[in-house]
């Protein structure tokens, strides 16, 4: 099989993914071998091939928005069948055991293993995944246009709950990637308004479309004080600007697996009740509940087709924000 590896951390500028030829994997007990049909490319990926995020091991290859068709399973496999659709996300498996697992936080393990970072993931023609957490792919969309939503759809969804948001309030997204424009088709859907911040001109007119109420950047007045606010963005000088532009008793989340630090602020930004909260990875069961509202919405994504071999290409036009919604690598 094909899959892009990475060696070391490179700047993407580089193109430092390398595309291999490589035996096909073999399912051990509990695992699906799925032959990929698409992988979202997740800015956590050009943090990855970048070095902000480091692996267990190298190489690796990253990719963990994945959907896939079950070729094989090893021992001890139920409820899955050859030929089915799986969805692959972030979340590789938890030791189901710890204080965190019992709790329904799989995602705060410490014993966690992501998809893509601590084995290889979807940048590939086939790759292995953990039976117990494989997500069930509604028949209703597209492999291409699923993908996309198994981690920034899932992750986006879980920052909006983390967010506190309720239906009919005023919420800000700032930053308007992968993430955000699947959030925003949630929020809409439970009667919110919804303010967009960014600098794109490209990804204003997305957030028009998809409903923002007002779209703007972040040095903009706004024209009404926000309920909640959810960053997609990892710039750590986002955080006070945007808890100002919160009314007393409203949630900040941040939804960044790396970010850049957050710089001193004062105290009058945080009080009045104002809560700061990060978003940290995602349940199962989180998969499972925001791919069910996803096919009642419906949610879709809006996407850019890209082969395997333009692995590279995607990143870059991710870093330089050349995309309007999702890139989806189709091998």
């Amino acid at each position: 099989m094909r899959a892009f590896q990475l060696d070391r951390p490179v700047p993407i500028a580089e193109a430092p993914l390398r595309l291999r030829e490589l035996t096909d994997p073999r399912p051990g007990r509990g695992q699906l071998l799925l032959a990929v049909r698409a992988c979202g490319v997740c800015h956590t990926d050009l943090h990855l091939v970048e070095g902000d995020i480091s692996p267990a091991h190298y190489p690796v290859t990253p990719g963990h928005q994945v959907v896939g068709e079950v070729v094989a399973m090893g021992e001890g496999v139920e409820g899955w069948k050859l030929g089915e659709l799986a969805g692959v996300p972030w979340l590789h498996s938890a030791c189901g055991v710890c204080d965190y697992c019992r709790r329904g936080e799989e995602n705060l393990c410490e014993q966690a293993v992501f998809t893509g970072f601590h084995v290889d993931g979807g940048y590939a023609e086939a790759m292995l995944a953990d039976a117990t957490y494989a997500l069930r792919i509604p028949a209703s969309i597209a492999s291409e246009e699923v993908a996309p939503l198994l981690c920034a759809g899932v992750v986006g969804y879980r920052s909006l709950l983390k967010a506190d948001l309720r239906p009919g309030e005023r919420l800000g997204l700032v930053g308007f990637g992968g993430s955000a424009h699947l959030a925003i088709q949630v929020a809409r859907h439970w009667g919110c308004e919804v303010y967009v911040f960014t600098r794109s001109e490209a990804h204003r007119r997305l957030a028009s479309v998809l409903g923002a109420a007002w779209v703007g950047g972040v040095e903009d007045a706004a024209p009404e004080m926000l309920d909640r606010a959810v960053i997609f963005a990892p710039v750590g000088s986002l955080v006070p600007t945007m808890l100002g532009r919160l009314r007393a008793g409203g949630t900040l989340a941040t939804n960044a697996i790396h970010m850049s630090p957050i710089p001193e602020f004062p105290y009058r930004l945080m009080y009045g009740e104002r809560t700061l909260r990060s978003v940290a990875n995602a349940t199962y069961q989180d998969g499972v509940d925001f791919l069910k509202l996803a096919t009642e919405i419906p949610v879709r994504a809006t996407i850019r087709i890209y082969r395997l071999d333009q692995a590279n290409q995607a990143l870059q036009d991710l870093k330089s924000s050349r995309i309007e919604g999702a890139a989806v690598l189709i091998p």
